[in-house]
């Protein structure tokens, strides 16, 4: 049975999704980053980064969410755009874009308002500029088509929707969905998926420790109690 390395992240989240929804066989397994579980040896098998989610899949280990997306969706041959010229382009290009724009200037924007350990305006302005900037290109995007794909709903749209669900969190913006109507249409699609309520119920069944005490900042942003920058 495939084994999913997970917490109720937005990166593990979109992969919740896409089990939830291609309704593979799988076992979660709860990785509590606040109690520190990312940092044992046994994980650090599983993935050498140290994060989550990441898969065993007849003990094989796949790590990083949208390498995880790709990799099932091409096993199962589910989510996936139709086979026309210029889709898989297209889609590998979107992927991209989330994983290394999107999902980064989001994460960046929230940690240097909510957890930086001093408050940095450089810091907290870029990040904020960026990531609105991205989720623009979003809501641009879905302005030409139903799914960011055209017609056919994809793990593209399970990507962005693993981040979209925290927007108003991640930039402290009650009215962000305002900007973005074609993205809330998007996520309010997607959430009324029964597969979309199966994976968001997903980390109720676990333990998950919910306070950012000081034991936790150890764990989730080491570099802040690090002597060596490097380790």
């Amino acid at each position: 049975m495939l084994k999913f390395f997970y917490n109720a992240a937005p990166n593990p989240m979109k992969v919740a999704l896409f089990l939830e929804e291609s309704g593979l066989d799988y076992e979660p397994v709860p990785i509590d980053g606040k109690r520190g579980d990312q940092h044992t040896a046994t994980f650090k098998v599983i993935n050498p980064n140290s994060k989550v989610p990441a898969i065993l899949d007849d003990g094989y280990p796949v790590f990083d969410s949208n390498a995880i997306l790709l990799y099932l969706a091409e096993k199962t041959g589910k989510f996936l755009p139709a086979d026309e010229p210029g889709a898989r382009g297209q889609l590998l290009s979107w992927l991209m874009f989330i994983a290394s724009g999107l999902g980064p200037f989001s994460g960046q924007a929230v940690h240097f308002r909510n957890f930086a350990p001093e408050q940095v305006p450089y810091g907290i302005k870029r990040y904020d500029y960026e990531a609105r900037r991205h989720w623009q290109l979003v809501d641009d995007r879905l302005a030409q088509g139903q799914y960011m794909l055209g017609d056919s709903y994809t793990i593209v749209d399970m990507a962005v929707w693993g981040w979209g669900d925290r927007l108003t969190y991640m930039l402290g913006d009650d009215d962000i969905m305002q900007r973005y109507p074609n993205l809330d249409r998007l996520m309010r699609e997607i959430d009324a998926r029964p597969a979309a309520v199966r994976a968001k119920s997903l980390p109720s069944r676990h333990d998950f420790k919910n306070v950012m005490d000081e034991e936790a900042m150890r764990f989730m942003y080491p570099q802040l109690f690090a002597a060596d920058p490097v380790n």
